[in-house]
Protein backbone atom coordinates (compact mmCIF):
# COMPACT_ATOMS: atom_id res chain seq x y z
CA UNK A 1 0.00 0.00 0.00
CA UNK A 2 1.10 3.38 -1.18
CA UNK A 3 2.76 5.33 1.67
CA UNK A 4 1.45 9.20 2.45
CA UNK A 5 4.66 11.50 1.41
CA UNK A 6 3.79 15.45 0.40
CA UNK A 7 7.45 15.24 -1.04
CA UNK A 8 6.48 12.72 -3.29
CA UNK A 9 3.29 14.94 -4.88
CA UNK A 10 2.59 14.45 -8.39
CA UNK A 11 -0.11 14.81 -10.84
CA UNK A 12 -1.06 10.73 -11.18
CA UNK A 13 -3.83 11.83 -14.11
CA UNK A 14 -6.02 14.02 -15.37
CA UNK A 15 -9.05 14.78 -17.57
CA UNK A 16 -9.55 17.40 -20.05
CA UNK A 17 -13.17 19.32 -20.05
CA UNK A 18 -15.07 21.48 -21.85
CA UNK A 19 -15.29 24.49 -19.42
CA UNK A 20 -12.86 25.81 -17.06
CA UNK A 21 -13.53 24.10 -13.20
CA UNK A 22 -14.49 25.63 -10.37
CA UNK A 23 -15.25 22.78 -8.00
CA UNK A 24 -14.50 19.32 -7.03
CA UNK A 25 -15.44 16.84 -4.66
CA UNK A 26 -14.37 12.73 -4.43
CA UNK A 27 -17.41 10.67 -3.00
CA UNK A 28 -16.89 8.39 -0.16
CA UNK A 29 -15.42 5.61 -2.29
CA UNK A 30 -13.31 7.58 -4.13
CA UNK A 31 -14.44 5.89 -7.05
CA UNK A 32 -16.02 8.64 -8.49
CA UNK A 33 -14.76 12.96 -8.61
CA UNK A 34 -17.98 15.21 -8.92
CA UNK A 35 -16.88 18.33 -10.43
CA UNK A 36 -18.88 21.87 -11.09
CA UNK A 37 -17.70 23.75 -14.29
CA UNK A 38 -18.25 27.55 -15.90
CA UNK A 39 -20.76 25.26 -17.90
CA UNK A 40 -23.76 25.27 -15.13
CA UNK A 41 -23.27 21.57 -14.69
CA UNK A 42 -22.07 18.90 -12.90
CA UNK A 43 -19.84 16.19 -14.18
CA UNK A 44 -18.96 12.98 -13.11
CA UNK A 45 -15.43 11.32 -13.48
CA UNK A 46 -14.69 7.70 -12.67
CA UNK A 47 -11.48 8.21 -12.70
CA UNK A 48 -9.84 4.75 -12.57
CA UNK A 49 -11.76 3.69 -15.85
CA UNK A 50 -11.93 7.46 -17.34
CA UNK A 51 -16.04 7.57 -17.79
CA UNK A 52 -17.55 10.97 -17.57
CA UNK A 53 -21.27 11.70 -16.72
CA UNK A 54 -23.38 14.96 -17.31
CA UNK A 55 -25.42 16.14 -14.30
CA UNK A 56 -27.81 18.72 -15.49
CA UNK A 57 -30.00 20.82 -12.94
CA UNK A 58 -28.74 24.32 -12.29
CA UNK A 59 -28.95 26.98 -14.21
CA UNK A 60 -25.62 28.35 -12.61
CA UNK A 61 -21.97 27.90 -11.48
CA UNK A 62 -22.31 24.48 -8.56
CA UNK A 63 -19.45 25.38 -5.81
CA UNK A 64 -21.25 23.49 -2.90
CA UNK A 65 -21.16 19.99 -3.04
CA UNK A 66 -21.74 17.60 -0.09
CA UNK A 67 -22.13 13.46 -0.11
CA UNK A 68 -23.96 11.57 2.64
CA UNK A 69 -22.23 9.78 4.77
CA UNK A 70 -23.13 6.46 2.93
CA UNK A 71 -22.08 8.00 -0.80
CA UNK A 72 -25.46 7.27 -2.19
CA UNK A 73 -26.79 10.36 -2.62
CA UNK A 74 -25.01 13.87 -3.28
CA UNK A 75 -26.47 17.10 -2.45
CA UNK A 76 -24.81 20.58 -4.82
CA UNK A 77 -25.83 24.39 -4.26
CA UNK A 78 -25.95 26.79 -6.67
CA UNK A 79 -25.31 30.59 -7.77
CA UNK A 80 -29.23 30.31 -8.55
CA UNK A 81 -29.79 29.60 -5.07
CA UNK A 82 -31.25 25.93 -4.99
CA UNK A 83 -29.90 22.77 -3.44
CA UNK A 84 -30.43 19.34 -5.82
CA UNK A 85 -30.21 15.93 -4.13
CA UNK A 86 -28.92 13.60 -6.69
CA UNK A 87 -28.39 10.03 -6.49
CA UNK A 88 -24.49 10.06 -6.85
CA UNK A 89 -24.15 6.05 -8.08
CA UNK A 90 -26.88 5.86 -10.44
CA UNK A 91 -26.14 5.30 -13.90
CA UNK A 92 -27.64 8.07 -15.34
CA UNK A 93 -28.08 10.36 -12.06
CA UNK A 94 -31.19 12.84 -12.61
CA UNK A 95 -32.92 15.07 -9.56
CA UNK A 96 -34.52 13.47 -7.15
CA UNK A 97 -35.75 16.86 -5.78
CA UNK A 98 -35.12 20.45 -6.36
CA UNK A 99 -35.13 23.21 -3.52
CA UNK A 100 -35.31 26.78 -4.16
CA UNK A 101 -33.72 27.47 -0.50
CA UNK A 102 -31.57 30.68 -0.59
CA UNK A 103 -31.71 34.37 -2.03
CA UNK A 104 -28.72 34.51 -4.33
CA UNK A 105 -25.68 32.29 -4.42
CA UNK A 106 -25.60 29.12 -2.28
CA UNK A 107 -22.06 29.20 -1.34
CA UNK A 108 -21.88 26.15 0.87
CA UNK A 109 -23.54 22.57 1.48
CA UNK A 110 -22.55 19.98 4.62
CA UNK A 111 -24.04 17.10 5.69
CA UNK A 112 -24.53 16.02 9.69
CA UNK A 113 -22.44 12.91 10.36
CA UNK A 114 -25.29 10.60 10.92
CA UNK A 115 -26.90 11.79 7.63
CA UNK A 116 -29.86 12.93 8.51
CA UNK A 117 -29.34 16.52 8.39
CA UNK A 118 -28.12 19.06 5.54
CA UNK A 119 -27.01 22.60 6.39
CA UNK A 120 -26.79 25.09 3.74
CA UNK A 121 -25.04 28.54 3.70
CA UNK A 122 -25.56 31.36 1.07
CA UNK A 123 -25.58 35.39 0.33
CA UNK A 124 -28.51 35.85 1.98
CA UNK A 125 -26.69 36.44 5.54
CA UNK A 126 -28.68 32.88 6.32
CA UNK A 127 -27.71 28.96 7.72
CA UNK A 128 -30.42 26.53 7.05
CA UNK A 129 -31.14 23.38 8.25
CA UNK A 130 -33.12 20.56 6.15
CA UNK A 131 -34.10 16.81 6.84
CA UNK A 132 -32.06 14.61 4.48
CA UNK A 133 -34.87 12.25 3.64
CA UNK A 134 -37.53 14.69 3.12
CA UNK A 135 -35.64 18.03 1.94
CA UNK A 136 -38.20 19.70 4.31
CA UNK A 137 -36.99 22.89 6.09
CA UNK A 138 -35.95 22.03 9.49
CA UNK A 139 -34.81 25.64 11.25
CA UNK A 140 -33.33 29.30 9.68
CA UNK A 141 -30.09 30.25 11.79
CA UNK A 142 -29.95 33.78 11.24
CA UNK A 143 -26.82 35.67 12.91
CA UNK A 144 -24.53 36.90 10.44
CA UNK A 145 -24.39 40.13 8.89
CA UNK A 146 -22.83 39.40 5.57
CA UNK A 147 -22.70 36.53 2.96
CA UNK A 148 -21.98 33.16 4.54
CA UNK A 149 -19.20 31.47 3.17
CA UNK A 150 -19.13 28.17 4.72
CA UNK A 151 -20.06 25.89 6.95
CA UNK A 152 -19.07 22.51 8.36
CA UNK A 153 -20.90 19.66 11.28
CA UNK A 154 -18.38 19.15 14.52
CA UNK A 155 -17.23 15.33 14.14
CA UNK A 156 -19.43 14.81 16.82
CA UNK A 157 -22.92 15.68 15.38
CA UNK A 158 -24.18 18.10 17.90
CA UNK A 159 -22.57 21.07 16.64
CA UNK A 160 -21.55 23.03 13.27
CA UNK A 161 -19.88 26.15 12.40
CA UNK A 162 -19.79 28.67 10.09
CA UNK A 163 -17.95 31.50 8.55
CA UNK A 164 -18.36 34.50 6.94
CA UNK A 165 -16.84 37.24 4.25
CA UNK A 166 -15.82 38.96 7.17
CA UNK A 167 -14.01 36.33 9.00
CA UNK A 168 -17.03 36.15 11.53
CA UNK A 169 -17.38 32.43 12.61
CA UNK A 170 -20.97 31.22 14.81
CA UNK A 171 -20.79 28.22 16.60
CA UNK A 172 -24.56 26.74 16.89
CA UNK A 173 -26.42 24.23 18.97
CA UNK A 174 -27.46 21.56 15.50
CA UNK A 175 -31.10 20.42 17.61
CA UNK A 176 -32.30 24.05 18.88
CA UNK A 177 -30.34 26.57 16.19
CA UNK A 178 -29.19 27.85 19.43
CA UNK A 179 -25.49 30.49 19.23
CA UNK A 180 -23.20 28.92 21.46
CA UNK A 181 -20.65 31.53 20.66
CA UNK A 182 -18.92 33.76 17.81
CA UNK A 183 -14.52 33.84 17.19
CA UNK A 184 -13.08 35.45 14.31
CA UNK A 185 -10.36 34.98 12.24
CA UNK A 186 -9.07 38.12 11.61
CA UNK A 187 -6.49 37.31 8.95
CA UNK A 188 -9.39 35.99 6.94
CA UNK A 189 -10.84 39.64 6.54
CA UNK A 190 -9.89 43.38 4.99
CA UNK A 191 -11.61 46.70 3.95
CA UNK A 192 -10.01 48.28 1.37
CA UNK A 193 -10.35 51.61 1.63
CA UNK A 194 -9.49 52.71 -1.94
CA UNK A 195 -12.16 50.50 -3.53
CA UNK A 196 -14.50 50.77 -0.75
CA UNK A 197 -15.07 47.13 -0.49
CA UNK A 198 -14.86 44.05 1.84
CA UNK A 199 -12.50 41.33 1.01
CA UNK A 200 -11.97 37.79 2.84
CA UNK A 201 -14.20 35.29 3.65
CA UNK A 202 -13.65 31.35 4.83
CA UNK A 203 -13.02 30.00 1.12
CA UNK A 204 -12.37 26.66 3.23
CA UNK A 205 -13.54 25.57 6.65
CA UNK A 206 -13.15 22.19 8.17
CA UNK A 207 -12.76 19.93 11.35
CA UNK A 208 -9.49 17.54 12.04
CA UNK A 209 -11.22 13.62 12.25
CA UNK A 210 -11.29 14.27 15.95
CA UNK A 211 -12.70 17.11 16.05
CA UNK A 212 -10.26 19.35 18.54
CA UNK A 213 -9.02 21.52 15.55
CA UNK A 214 -10.85 23.84 13.45
CA UNK A 215 -9.29 25.34 10.13
CA UNK A 216 -10.41 27.83 7.83
CA UNK A 217 -8.63 29.31 4.50
CA UNK A 218 -8.86 32.47 2.49
CA UNK A 219 -6.87 35.16 1.76
CA UNK A 220 -4.75 37.48 4.02
CA UNK A 221 -1.97 41.07 2.98
CA UNK A 222 -5.07 42.15 0.51
CA UNK A 223 -3.39 45.25 -1.45
CA UNK A 224 -6.45 45.09 -4.21
CA UNK A 225 -9.77 43.70 -3.31
CA UNK A 226 -10.60 44.85 -7.14
CA UNK A 227 -7.80 42.28 -8.49
CA UNK A 228 -7.67 40.00 -5.75
CA UNK A 229 -3.93 40.64 -4.60
CA UNK A 230 -3.00 38.87 -1.87
CA UNK A 231 -1.51 35.94 -0.04
CA UNK A 232 -3.05 32.45 1.03
CA UNK A 233 -3.40 31.78 4.82
CA UNK A 234 -4.88 28.90 6.60
CA UNK A 235 -6.11 29.78 10.41
CA UNK A 236 -6.51 27.20 12.85
CA UNK A 237 -8.25 27.19 16.36
CA UNK A 238 -8.37 24.99 19.28
CA UNK A 239 -11.91 24.03 18.96
CA UNK A 240 -12.59 23.56 22.72
CA UNK A 241 -11.36 27.21 23.57
CA UNK A 242 -11.95 28.67 20.10
CA UNK A 243 -8.61 30.94 20.55
CA UNK A 244 -6.86 31.07 17.56
CA UNK A 245 -3.23 28.38 17.56
CA UNK A 246 -1.16 29.18 14.31
CA UNK A 247 -1.62 30.90 10.96
CA UNK A 248 -0.16 28.96 7.88
CA UNK A 249 1.22 30.91 5.35
CA UNK A 250 3.30 30.59 2.33
CA UNK A 251 6.98 30.97 2.66
CA UNK A 252 7.65 32.97 -0.64
CA UNK A 253 4.46 34.77 -0.09
CA UNK A 254 2.49 33.31 -2.91
CA UNK A 255 -0.07 35.41 -4.78
CA UNK A 256 -3.34 34.11 -4.79
CA UNK A 257 -6.12 32.19 -2.05
CA UNK A 258 -6.62 29.29 -0.61
CA UNK A 259 -9.18 27.84 -1.73
CA UNK A 260 -9.66 24.99 0.20
CA UNK A 261 -8.08 22.64 3.11
CA UNK A 262 -7.91 19.75 4.08
CA UNK A 263 -6.55 18.62 7.87
CA UNK A 264 -5.02 15.33 6.63
CA UNK A 265 -5.38 12.02 9.77
CA UNK A 266 -1.51 12.42 10.28
CA UNK A 267 -1.61 15.84 11.35
CA UNK A 268 -0.24 17.63 7.68
CA UNK A 269 -2.79 20.80 6.54
CA UNK A 270 -3.05 20.82 2.81
CA UNK A 271 -3.73 23.62 1.07
CA UNK A 272 -4.57 24.92 -2.31
CA UNK A 273 -3.46 28.37 -3.97
CA UNK A 274 -5.00 29.90 -6.33
CA UNK A 275 -4.36 33.62 -7.78
CA UNK A 276 -2.36 35.54 -9.83
CA UNK A 277 0.70 33.71 -8.36
CA UNK A 278 -0.08 29.87 -10.60
CA UNK A 279 -1.67 26.69 -8.48
CA UNK A 280 0.03 25.45 -5.72
CA UNK A 281 -0.48 22.69 -3.12
CA UNK A 282 0.88 23.81 -0.05
CA UNK A 283 1.57 20.92 2.96
CA UNK A 284 2.65 22.35 6.80
CA UNK A 285 3.10 20.70 9.79
CA UNK A 286 0.36 21.42 12.30
CA UNK A 287 1.69 23.95 14.73
CA UNK A 288 4.39 25.33 11.79
CA UNK A 289 3.62 28.65 10.32
CA UNK A 290 5.95 28.20 7.10
CA UNK A 291 5.03 25.24 4.62
CA UNK A 292 7.45 21.80 4.52
CA UNK A 293 6.85 21.71 1.42
CA UNK A 294 5.07 22.86 -2.08
CA UNK A 295 3.96 21.47 -5.41
CA UNK A 296 3.19 23.63 -8.38
CA UNK A 297 0.49 22.90 -10.30
CA UNK A 298 0.49 22.92 -13.95
CA UNK A 299 -2.41 25.87 -13.72
CA UNK A 300 -4.47 28.23 -11.16
CA UNK A 301 -6.32 25.92 -8.74
CA UNK A 302 -10.04 26.51 -7.67
CA UNK A 303 -10.83 23.90 -5.38
CA UNK A 304 -9.46 20.44 -3.89
CA UNK A 305 -10.48 17.34 -1.91
CA UNK A 306 -8.61 14.99 0.02
CA UNK A 307 -9.86 11.50 -1.06
CA UNK A 308 -10.48 8.85 1.50
CA UNK A 309 -7.22 7.11 1.34
CA UNK A 310 -5.38 10.30 2.11
CA UNK A 311 -3.02 9.43 -0.76
CA UNK A 312 -4.92 11.32 -3.75
CA UNK A 313 -5.86 14.55 -4.12
CA UNK A 314 -8.30 16.01 -6.77
CA UNK A 315 -7.92 18.99 -8.12
CA UNK A 316 -10.16 21.96 -9.86
CA UNK A 317 -8.68 24.31 -12.30
CA UNK A 318 -9.31 27.18 -14.53
CA UNK A 319 -7.39 25.52 -18.02
CA UNK A 320 -10.16 23.23 -18.04
CA UNK A 321 -8.68 20.28 -15.94
CA UNK A 322 -9.34 18.16 -13.63
CA UNK A 323 -6.16 16.57 -12.02
CA UNK A 324 -5.27 13.70 -9.67
CA UNK A 325 -2.52 14.27 -7.63
CA UNK A 326 -0.48 11.50 -5.79
CA UNK A 327 1.27 12.00 -2.47
CA UNK A 328 3.07 9.23 -2.62
CA UNK A 329 6.16 7.94 -4.58
CA UNK A 330 4.81 6.77 -8.47
CA UNK A 331 6.18 3.21 -8.51
CA UNK A 332 3.91 2.35 -5.01
CA UNK A 333 0.53 0.83 -5.65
Amino acid sequence: MATFDPTKTHVAKELKHDSPLISCRMDPSSRFVFFGAQDSKVWRWQWAGEEKVELSGHDSWVRAMAFAPDGVTLVTGGYDGRLVWWPATAEHPTPARTIDAHQGWVRAVAFSPDGTLVASAGNDNLVKLWDAAAGTLVRELAGHQRYVYNIAFHPGGKDLVSGDLMGNLVHWEAATGKIVRQFKAEALHKYDTTFKADIGGLRGLTFDPSGKRLAGSGITNVTNAFAGVGNPVIVEFDWESAKETVQHVSKGKLRGAAWNLALHPDGTVIGISGGGGGGFLLFWKSDQQEEFHQFKLPNTARDMDLAADGIHLATAHYDKRLRICKMADKDEA
